[in-house]
């Protein structure tokens, strides 16, 4: 069981960032340059379009992860999208694509799938490819259909629950909202779902991109000497969701972020650093998080402003986490490079 939840996640954080890096490299700068450069609409729009794409990708990297054959692996993608609640129908009886989906209702179809395939095996023989991804569907592919109502109300309960929190004292819901995004993040369930679905704003919303920022920078920080630059970077502009694995194998890795989180929410309360339901659920990728707080500040481009903004989701990240990931590692032993080691092989 441990073995096939390591590669399930592995594959999952794969296909999220495979899906999510494209709009977050480039979707704040195309929304800069479109009222200049207007044919570069149709660049942003399919970025967009490469976003709901991840239930596919979702799948297809799940059934690389397993080893599974070309077939066996197109059929774990196509079930991953029916079970993932992307595609809906419109009133006019077309089809469409809507947002990414419930993230943790594809990965368990996903699961489900690979476990379907396995247990087929080449029983079909010849005849494998007209029937493994026709039962795929039928299969596995419907079950997590019928699944997603439950997972939706259980991911809106708990954004009721982080609802509440919002009604706490500023610098206490702050620190409460960072740390229960932080967690979030790390787990198959999206950020910007649950941000988007409670409409979370002001200090609220920036508490819990300042969680994030602190997430992928730490996470950027502790895993470059096991890993690269690259993928370093990619935590910060892509997701720390590539370290979902790793959490759920050895949570205390986290550590260091969730104490950065913490503090960096207690002083989105303490200098009114607001933001918006789509500006929550980011971190400095696409430098969403920023760019909506300085719009939002009173009196914009400030200096003060400014200020508050290179110190806050650039400065304090970076020196709160490499001062306790070098107390976790160095001090208390509790964390080392090796436990931040992704293997994209």
């Amino acid at each position: 069981m441990k073995d096939f939840f390591s590669k399930l996640l592995t594959g999952m954080s794969i296909g999220i960032v495979v899906a999510l890096i494209p709009n977050a490299l480039l979707g704040e700068i195309l929304k800069l340059l479109i009222p200049h450069f207007p044919a570069l609409q149709h660049v942003f729009d399919i970025t967009v379009f490469v976003m709901s794409l991840l239930p596919v990708m979702i799948g297809v990297m799940v059934g690389v992860n397993f080893k599974l054959s070309p077939i066996q692996t197109a059929s774990v993608g196509i079930a991953s999208i029916v079970g993932s609640g992307a595609v809906v129908k419109t009133a006019d009886g077309l089809f469409a694509l809507s947002g990414i989906g419930i993230v943790i209702n594809t990965g368990l179809t996903a699961a489900l799938t690979v476990l379907f395939v396995q247990f087929i095996g080449n029983r079909f023989k010849t005849y494998s490819i007209l029937l493994m991804p026709t039962l795929s569907i039928l299969l596995p592919g419907m079950v997590g259909y019928l699944l997603l109502p439950f997972v939706r109300e259980s991911t809106g309960l708990l954004g009721t629950a982080i609802e509440h929190i919002t009604t706490l004292q500023p610098v206490v819901m702050g620190a409460a909202i960072a740390v229960i995004f932080v967690l979030i993040m790390l787990s198959p369930i999206s950020t910007v779902g649950v941000a988007t679905v409670i409409m979370l704003s002001g200090i609220g919303s920036g508490a819990a991109n300042l969680g994030l920022v602190a997430t992928g920078v730490g996470f950027a920080i502790a895993s470059y000497k096991a890993n690269n630059l690259g993928t370093a970077l990619a935590h910060v502009i892509g997701s720390p969701k590539i370290q979902m694995r790793n959490f759920f194998m050895k949570p205390k890795i986290a550590f260091p972020m969730l104490i950065t989180a913490a503090i960096l929410g207690a002083l989105a309360g303490v200098l009114n650093i607001q933001g918006t339901p789509y500006s929550a659920g980011f971190g400095l990728s696409g430098l969403v998080g920023p760019l909506n707080y300085i719009n939002l500040a009173e009196g914009g481009w400030t200096p003060q402003n400014i200020a508050i903004m290179l110190s806050t989701f650039f400065i304090l990240p970076i020196i709160l986490n490499l001062g306790l990931i070098y107390i976790f590692s160095r001090k208390l032993k509790m964390i080392k490079a090796e436990d931040y080691k992704l293997d994209f092989d």
